[in-house]
């Protein structure tokens, strides 16, 4: 992410990044984040015709393409969402994304999609993890980085072409099919409250929809706890 976001100004096209090993991993809110070389670590960075808002969907359109691409060796129904942006493997945490972006209130300059993919090793004493962590080696997965990225790239391009066409609607959709513990109760941590509901949806501005005993909430930020 550092990397894509130093040749921000001087690049013409969408370009991807990868790094084989990593000195200062970091996910979302600056928190730690520990990628053993081996793994997959790859930032794509563009220059989409979006506001803020819009370009935050890319982390729907992102987790749909991830799992695409990784649905290639892993069985479809071992793959599921997390809100907002966590792809799990049989219920543990396989894979982050991470989106950051820099522009003017009603257009961007620029957006950065961070992947990391626990390739070949899970990361270990994360204590206060959500989800338990996974790997593709330990399920008896073998993907290789460059077989990923590929794979990924050519996923990213067509969701984006997707989301460019026909608007939110049809990544919603996809997300939602993949979507970890629809329709069960969870809990989400935003900060300033904890709210526990029913995962009921996730509406058009990709907020995490619940139904609690005074109502629908919608929440646009935040940790989910099952």
């Amino acid at each position: 992410m550092a990397e894509a976001v130093r040749r921000a100004r001087d690049l013409e096209r969408p370009t991807w990044i990868v790094a084989r090993h990593q000195t200062a991993a970091r996910g979302r809110r600056g928190r730690t984040w520990r990628n053993p070389p081996g793994n997959f670590a790859a930032t794509l960075i563009w220059q989409p015709d979006a506001t803020p808002a819009e370009a935050a969907l890319r982390t729907f359109t992102a987790s749909n393409a991830l799992c695409v691409a990784l649905a290639d060796k892993v069985p479809e129904a071992q793959l599921s969402l997390k809100w907002p942006n966590d792809v799990l493997l049989s219920g543990g945490k396989v894979a982050g994304i991470l989106l950051e972006s820099s522009g003017a209130a009603e257009r961007l300059n620029w957006l950065a999609v961070g992947f990391g993919v626990n390739l070949v090793e899970a990361p270990m004493g994360l204590h206060d993890a959500v989800v338990p962590p996974a790997c593709l080696r330990d399920a008896g997965i073998d993907f290789a980085v460059d077989e990923l990225l590929a794979r990924l790239a050519g996923a990213m391009a067509e969701g984006e072409a997707l989301l460019e066409r026909e608007g939110f609607g049809p990544v919603r959709d996809a997300w939602l099919s993949r979507a970890a513990r629809l329709g069960e109760t969870l809990t989400a941590r935003t900060g300033t409250a904890e709210i526990t509901g029913i995962f009921e949806t996730l509406n058009e501005a990709g907020e995490l929809v619940l139904r609690t005993s005074t109502g629908q909430v919608a929440i646009s930020a935040g940790d989910v706890f099952f």
